[in-house]
């Protein structure tokens, strides 16, 4: 795999922060750059390969939830764990301007403003887990327990079971 030397904003933010973390890049250029196909460009186990979804509460504020690559957010489960009566996903075309990021390339960290987030629990039985790094064809390895301090995240139950 070609290294790529760009930073981005997400690395450059863990560099500040003097935290640990890996990088790698896969193709894009095929636009197939859904989290189970990324997951598999990178050969990693799904259930390291996170992907970062935002959505928008019943009181307007926004929220992140950070989920392995093949589940599927529980909104029931996701509203709860951020004290909301409900959340929905916020629609593709305002991602950018909500988090600054566009669709594929959305990171947990390094968003316009720091959202609630909340990352699904079985982030705990990882050593570390693989999500976006803020641009398509880059993503992130980190410690879990790293990426929520960070954020200032909580774990919750949050995939559909």
């Amino acid at each position: 795999m070609a290294k790529k030397t760009a930073k981005t904003n997400a690395m450059r933010i863990l560099d500040r922060a003097g935290i640990s973390y890996q990088t790698y890049t896969y193709e894009s250029e095929d636009g197939v750059i859904d989290g189970i196909s990324v997951a598999e460009k990178l050969n990693q186990p799904l259930s390291q390969v996170f992907k970062t979804l935002v959505t928008v509460g019943h009181s307007g504020e926004y929220h992140v939830f950070v989920i392995p690559v093949a589940a599927e957010l529980d909104l029931k489960a996701a509203a709860k764990a951020v004290g909301e009566k409900s959340v929905e996903m916020i629609p593709v075309k305002e991602i950018n301007r909500v988090t600054g990021y566009i669709r594929g390339g959305c990171s947990p960290i390094g968003m316009k403003k720091q959202y609630a987030t909340c990352v699904d629990k079985s982030c705990l039985n990882q050593d570390t887990i693989i999500f976006s790094g803020g641009k398509i064809g880059f993503q992130i390895e980190m410690k879990p327990q790293e990426l929520l301090e960070l954020v200032a995240g909580t774990t919750s139950d949050i995939t559909v079971r």
